[in-house]
């Protein structure tokens, strides 16, 4: 898999043309073989780079330029449909090279499941790492109707890998009983349908950690983003969730990587939720990256 030659279709405003030369490596895994509700997150990243085009390269958030920031859209991994464990495994490959490169990857799914093999990944490199995750759903199951390879599992997976106390979960407001107490239980943070405040009471004890961060865009109110693959009603503004990321950007924390994930466009005609995860995006990049 070659991941530093030029995308040949649309790419992310501000890219710059030069794998060698770039800070960051954005890349889509267009990935949703085991979702258990609605299809379609496979289509996240294409549209989210689209639609990228109305955004403006300057953030008044954080006074700064896409240009300031040297990054490279590598365009999806071209993952072989309806087979999930290849997947994952080209994912981790693919975020090995990244890592040995140097650069920082910034991944766009796709279903949740495509980030375990990044933190997978992430960790053989960092084994201090922490994982902060913004969702609403729990993500705790060991399986799904039988399936361990399961959107309903990935932060199960990290967490029996690097301990629940490394695992910060945010905005949560669905899950099992079960996936709460096993939490409680085994000293996992878990907070509850808000994620700014908690956040920032957290941040200060993360500093200086190498820390990648996970957003499932279903930690916002369906009303901000209708197009995911399973919408709980209850969840955070868009607004809030800008603050969250740029907390994260001005906080002591060394973030490593990160990903935004569930975007299922099909399901927002008014491409509301595409165009608020393409400025997510453009934050993170912009509030992330010097903080490798």
């Amino acid at each position: 898999m070659r991941f530093d030659e030029a995308y040949s279709g649309n790419v992310f405003i501000g890219s710059h043309p030069v794998f060698e030369e770039s800070e960051a490596v954005l890349y889509g895994m267009p990935m949703d073989w085991t979702v258990s509700y609605r299809p379609g997150s496979r289509f996240g990243p294409t549209r989210i780079r689209e639609v990228s085009i109305g955004l403006e390269e300057y953030s008044p958030y954080l006074d700064r330029e896409l240009e300031e920031v040297k990054y490279f859209d590598a365009g999806d991994i071209p993952l072989p449909f309806g087979n999930p464990q290849r997947s994952l495994n080209m994912i981790e490959e693919y975020i090995d090279q990244l890592l040995a490169a140097d650069k920082f990857p910034l991944g766009m799914g796709g279903e949740h499941l495509v980030s375990w093999p990044v933190m997978k990944a992430m960790y053989k490199k960092y084994p201090d790492l922490a994982i902060i995750h913004m969702d609403a759903h729990t993500d705790l199951r060991e399986e799904y109707e039988g399936e361990p390879l399961s959107h309903s599992t990935p932060i199960r997976k990290v967490a029996e890998l690097i301990g629940p106390e490394n695992v910060y979960s945010f905005g949560i407001r669905s899950g099992m009983k079960e996936e709460f107490q096993w939490a409680k239980e085994n000293g996992m943070h878990i907070s509850k349908f808000e994620v700014l405040e908690p956040l920032k009471e957290i941040l200060p004890t993360l500093a200086g950690r190498p820390v990648y961060v996970t957003i499932d865009i279903d930690v916002l109110d369906p009303a901000h983003a209708p197009g995911t693959g399973t919408v709980d009603a209850g969840g955070i503004t868009s607004k809030e969730l800008l603050a969250s990321i740029h907390a994260i950007a001005k906080s002591d924390l060394r973030i490593v990587g990160g990903d935004l994930v569930e975007v299922a466009p099909i399901y927002d005609p008014s491409e509301q939720t595409a165009n608020t995860a393409s400025k997510l995006i453009r934050e993170m990049i912009l509030g992330w990256v010097q903080k490798k």
